[in-house]
């Protein structure tokens, strides 16, 4: 067992069966207020939110693709539904690697992290979003989000949980990469994830890096990535896999030393699945394009027939620098950002600089 893990590595499955990763917001009640927010939370759950007979029956279903998935039990604020642990407990006796982000509040006490651990829960996710209280405290809107993070994964650490940290990086922290690498090494974490911004709910398109700084960006987290003792990937950033490869070929890295889970090539519906807390089936949270409604329609039927699912497995329905691009079928592109940007899923990735060499504009 490498520091990846087991489920780090790409699995031996065809995407058009079964996905890797199934999101479930189980709610959008919340209470802090995020500049970035893609659930655009409220402070009460919706009142066709799925009830906990329904939710059972989606992890029912789940169980039912060729290879299980891993499920992350989001939101909103996953702890704001009373029936939380009972549909923990049911998705990991049913056999499901199930994780949970809950947001950093009062109700993720050490006694609940506890119960998670208790639960067969396999990962707790936090968000931290800057190297200080100042810049995370801002972008949460919440003064003291900070401060009660850090208690979380440190109840999470003492109880044997293995953690994961999540930030979306902005221009308000892109500078503090360094500084929160550093900050998460004493933190005994096993993943960072790195999020790059696509502009939905809350998003603003201000909140965006440039293509230039994506660049810096990825550099600096492949630095971090061959010092750190824990694992670094990113979230709609899959170009970011182009850049490990380049690297990786550049210093003529053996094989037993590269990036496991970068040839994986997940994507908006290539491995991923979001459903949302009132049953919309979408190839991604990032990706507000409804496939498909539960229970009303299967799950698992859903992501293998639908044509946009189809499509967006298909390479030769990229457009643009993507379609042409050497690297298409790791990386792709964010469709959920292209989507964002110009309406089309296909179009080409806007926030990468990276040119094919086979594309007509390098000739000129």
């Amino acid at each position: 067992m490498t520091k990846y893990g087991r489920r780090n590595r790409p699995r031996g499955n065809d995407f058009r069966r079964s996905p890797m990763l199934v999101f479930y917001e189980v709610t959008q009640a919340c209470g802090l207020e995020c500049k970035h927010c893609r659930a655009c939370a409220q402070t009460r759950a919706h009142p066709d939110e799925l009830s906990t007979r329904e939710s059972l029956e989606l992890i029912d279903q789940l169980t039912n693709f060729p290879e299980p998935p891993m499920l992350v039990l989001t939101g909103g604020d996953p702890f704001c539904r009373d029936d939380i642990f009972q549909l923990i407990d049911y998705a990991t006796k049913a056999g499901l690697e199930t994780s949970i982000t809950p947001s950093a509040t009062p109700l993720v006490t050490q006694e609940a992290v506890g119960r998670l651990k208790d639960s067969g829960i396999h990962r707790l996710a936090i968000s931290l979003d800057g190297a200080d209280a100042a810049t995370h405290d801002r972008f949460r809107g919440i003064e003291g989000s900070f401060s009660r993070s850090l208690e979380i994964l440190r109840d999470a650490r003492e109880a044997g949980l293995p953690t994961q940290v999540n930030t979306t990086l902005t221009p308000d922290n892109y500078g503090q990469i360094g500084a929160m690498a550093e900050m998460l090494s004493s933190l005994q974490i096993t993943l960072w994830s790195v999020f790059f911004l696509v502009p939905v709910g809350r998003a603003e398109f201000a909140l965006r890096l440039s293509a230039d700084e994506y660049e810096r960006a990825f550099q600096q987290l492949w630095d971090e990535s061959r010092r750190q003792p824990y694992l670094i990937k990113t979230t709609e950033a899959p170009h970011y896999r182009r850049f490990v490869m380049q690297q990786e070929r550049s210093a003529k890295l053996p094989s037993s030393e590269r990036t496991p889970f970068q040839a994986a090539g997940l994507n908006d519906g290539k491995g991923v699945v979001f459903v949302g807390h009132t049953g919309e089936i979408y190839p991604s949270g990032f990706m507000p394009i409804l496939c498909g409604q539960f229970p009303q329609q299967n799950v698992v039927t859903v992501y293998q027939n639908s044509p946009l699912f189809q499509d967006l497995r298909d390479v030769n329905r990229l457009e643009g620098k993507c379609r042409q691009c050497e690297y298409r079928t790791i990386c792709g592109g964010s469709r959920a950002r292209a989507y964002a940007v110009t309406g089309n899923p296909f179009a080409e990735e806007d926030d990468c600089v990276y040119i094919p060499p086979s594309t007509p504009a390098l000739a000129n």
